[in-house]
Parts: C-alpha cells; structure tokens; sequence
C-alpha cells in the first residue's frame, strides 16, 4: 500500500524528499531508476510517471535542474540495463525454468516472443513500457545477444526514456490544470505505457484462435 500511495502521490513524496535531502534528490533518482532498470526482481518500481513528476517539480519549484536529471538518470538507465543483461548472460538458458513470486515464467516467455519478433529494436521499445523494460534486458542476456550490439540499443533508448518523458513533465507539469489533477496524470500515463502490451496480447490471442 505504501508503495502505490508512493506511485499516485509521487510528486508529493518527491517534493518531500527534496526538502529533505537536498541535492541528494539526484542519487535518490538515480538509485530508483538503476534498480528498476537493473533488477529483475523489480518491474513494479515507479519509471514513466517517476520521470514526468521529477520533470514538474523541476519547473515549478526551480529545485533540480533538468540538464542534470536527465545527465544522472540515463546513465542509471543505461548501467540497470547493462546489469540485467549481466544477469540474463550469467543465469543463461535456466531462466526459463524460473518461476516465483518474484519471476513469472509466463512473463518471462512473453518478452521473449516479444525480443525474437522485434530484435534490438526491442531493446528500445521495451523502455516506454513497464515490465518490458526490466525484463528485456534479462532476456537479452540469457539469449546470448552480442553485447555490443545489445550496447548501442542500450544506450539510445535509456537516452531517448529519460530525456522524452522529464522534458514532457518540464514542459506540462506546472500547467494548473495537471498539477491539480496529477494523480489522475499518473493513472493515464500508466494506463497509456501498458496499452501497446495490452493490444500485443489480445492481437496474439486473436491470431491463435484464428
């Protein structure tokens, strides 16, 4: 419960936590991003909205700045995906075996249809979806993907993730009407970063009863 009063209230909490940490703000963001992007385990952490709230607050209080948000967490988005494909290369082919409370095995195979049909351009999609983008990376790995080439895709979509959705929240996120209304904000920008996966599943399923 904490933490989807967290995700709902995230420009709240954050607000709070600028007051009370300071410019510490940054490696706090940094810290969330790296382990959502980095770490398996850890889809359900807040990522699009989390963005777009650090976006707002940069604008209307002049407490962060931009540049440096956008500096700081792609490279926290670039290193998370860069572990988790470290993961996904170390685990290898026993990943798909997998399946806890933690990693869904039905999860798990998803991405991966999803990563054969789309190749490295997957790598750049997944960072606008949720779940997607922590377990791409995994499954990049454990498919054995050169890195180098794994690398590049990285590096472009952490860049294009962090930069497009802070700069949308510094843009739009002090207009009255959003920040009056910014819980709802982050149930539509949830609701609109799961669509693509949703349409994906029911086009999958329509084509096997097909």
């Amino acid at each position: 419960m904490e933490l989807l009063d967290f995700i709902l209230h995230i420009d709240v909490h954050l607000l709070e936590f600028i007051r009370a940490y300071g410019n510490w703000i940054y490696g706090i963001l940094f810290l969330i991003i790296f382990v959502e992007t980095g770490l398996v385990v850890m889809p359900f952490l807040p990522g699009d909205s989390l963005l777009f709230a650090a976006g707002a607050l940069a604008a209307s209080t002049g407490a962060m700045d931009p540049t440096l948000i956008i500096i700081c967490l792609s490279i926290a988005a670039i290193l998370g995906d860069s572990l988790n494909y470290q993961i996904g290369r170390y685990i290898g082919p026993r990943v798909f075996e997998i399946d806890n409370r933690f990693i869904k095995q039905e999860h798990l195979l998803k991405t991966h249809a999803f990563f054969e049909k789309h190749g490295g351009k997957t790598i750049i999609f997944a960072r606008f979806l949720p779940f997607f983008r922590t377990f791409v990376p995994f499954i990049a790995g454990a498919s054995k993907m050169d890195y180098k080439f794994f690398f590049l895709f990285n590096v472009v979509g952490g860049i294009l993730w962090i930069a497009s959705l802070t700069l949308l929240g510094f843009a739009f996120g002090n207009i009255p009407v959003i920040k009056d209304n910014f819980t709802h904000l982050v149930f539509g920008i949830i609701i609109l970063s799961i669509l693509p996966a949703v349409f994906e599943f029911i086009r999958s399923k329509r084509k096997k009863e097909g």
